[in-house]
């Protein structure tokens, strides 16, 4: 069953990934400008994005124990601090910031159901990476899921500010 589901998530991430592409893909090539505002928010959300998927990099090298020549990914300890005391799942926003912004940006109705399928699979995704999170760390980590939001950074910039008073 386990892997059956590991199988399940796999094709799933291949597919939103795929969506994501296609959606980056067409938005050069369906734009409106129904709204000017809008896509200057766009651009904003994707610059806003670049940051929530470059900081987890940066972070994790230095604070979780990832052995050298080993991704990221594969740290030792949860990391608590820097961008992940505000957000869990930083580089999940960053994806789902990306769609919003390309949405905002091309205004265009196959970019909005594009986006918007590949948003609900970023949270999903999310979600089950909470469960594998749980699995890894145990205790420790159920209660870091107590103390910073999965995704809602604005909450998680709130909770920090009132977590340092």
């Amino acid at each position: 069953m386990e892997n059956l589901k590991k199988k399940l998530w796999t094709t799933l991430t291949i597919i939103w990934s795929i969506l994501m592409i296609a959606q980056i893909t067409l938005a050069f090539f369906y734009q409106k400008d129904y709204l000017p505002f809008a896509k200057n928010l766009g651009w904003v959300l994707v610059f806003l994005s670049a940051i929530f998927g470059i900081l987890p990099i940066i972070t994790f090298r230095i604070k979780g124990r990832v052995e050298k020549g080993k991704s990221y990914m594969h740290t030792k300890k949860i990391v608590t601090c820097g961008i992940y005391s505000i957000i869990r799942h930083p580089q999940y926003m960053a994806g789902m910031l990306i769609n919003i912004g390309i949405i905002l940006i091309s205004q265009h109705w196959i970019i909005v159901i594009i986006g918007i399928t590949v948003i609900v699979f970023n949270f999903f995704d999310a979600l089950r990476a909470d469960q594998e999170l749980i699995k890894k760390f145990g205790k420790q980590y159920f209660d870091y899921m107590n103390i910073v939001p999965r995704l809602n950074f604005i909450s998680g910039i709130i909770r920090l500010i009132k977590r340092m008073r």
